[in-house]
């Protein structure tokens, strides 16, 4: 078939939209559970196969998972097998790190196929000490997953961007812990702190395995559709992709004008089209 000056045109204004639903495809996006907390709530099993119907491939389970009964967690995971959709990480309390409680963590992130457990929050830490004392409760966590054939990770807020006594909490996590271990970037809580994200995954390059998408905007805080607030996205997963070793993405919505359901699915179409800046 002769190809025609058309064809070249059609084929030129359909290169962006390839070009992002290439990278979907080579990395999966997902969806942090908490963005649709009350459905969940509600309705576990539903919730779960509509998100899988909006098209994300990944979900991430909050701590609420880890008070499931084994049957449930077998349950969930043949539910996701069904809808064609992965729990890849897991969001937990500090407390799922203490020996007695990580063998449980341990069983049901094997049961759902996630390959690690990521650390939601420390509870509270004023001083560098602190930091230094919870980044060795990490270490040692991540050491007991490693043997489990898993992997441990944390989750940043704002704390962790804020200056304590002239250094960055999560510069301390970065350096105290293993190389292996995932410094899950939440990208909105960085740049509202006033940090460079593109300068942090480039001065952590592969460790930025897993990234909480979530946008971030001075007036209206976290209530802004991913792709409308103020971070540079085309920069941050560029860098990602480059120097991080981005492995998976997940969008995270703390809430907008929308119904959970369908700030989910508005934000996860503005992924797939790539219209940001």
């Amino acid at each position: 078939m002769p190809i025609t000056r058309r064809t070249l045109l059609q084929t030129a204004a359909l290169a962006p939209l390839a070009g992002a639903l290439a990278q979907s495809r080579k990395i999966p996006i997902g969806l942090e559970l908490f963005s649709v907390r009350k459905s969940l709530q509600e309705d576990l099993m539903g919730t779960v196969r509509k998100v899988a119907a909006l098209g994300y491939e990944d979900v991430e389970f909050f701590s609420p998972y880890y008070n499931w009964t084994p049957e449930q967690a077998k349950d969930v995971r043949k539910l996701m097998d069904d809808v064609g959709i992965k729990c890849l990480s897991t969001h937990n309390s500090f407390a799922n790190y203490k020996p007695e409680n990580i063998q449980k963590a341990i069983d049901y992130n094997k049961i759902l196929g996630s390959g690690i457990l990521v650390i939601a929050s420390t509870g509270r830490a004023s001083t560098l000490d602190d930091w230094k004392k919870i980044t060795d409760t990490l270490a040692e966590g991540h050491g007991r997953l490693r043997a489990a054939g898993l992997r441990g990770g944390y989750h940043n807020h704002q704390a962790e961007f804020t200056p304590v006594e002239g250094k960055r909490p999560i510069e301390v996590i970065a350096a105290g812990t293993p190389k292996d271990f995932v410094m899950q970037f939440d990208v909105g809580t960085c740049v509202e702190m006033g940090s460079d994200p593109v300068a942090w995954i480039n001065q952590n390059p592969g460790r930025i395995r897993s990234l909480h998408l979530k946008d971030w905007d001075k007036e209206k805080g976290y209530r802004v559709l991913y792709g409308e607030g103020a971070v540079p996205w085309k920069s941050v997963l560029a860098a990602a992709e480059k120097t991080g070793g981005v492995e998976f993405m997940l969008i995270e919505q703390e809430g907008s004008e929308f119904s959970e359901m369908e700030t989910a699915q508005r934000c996860l179409a503005t992924y797939r089209k790539g219209v940001y800046k």
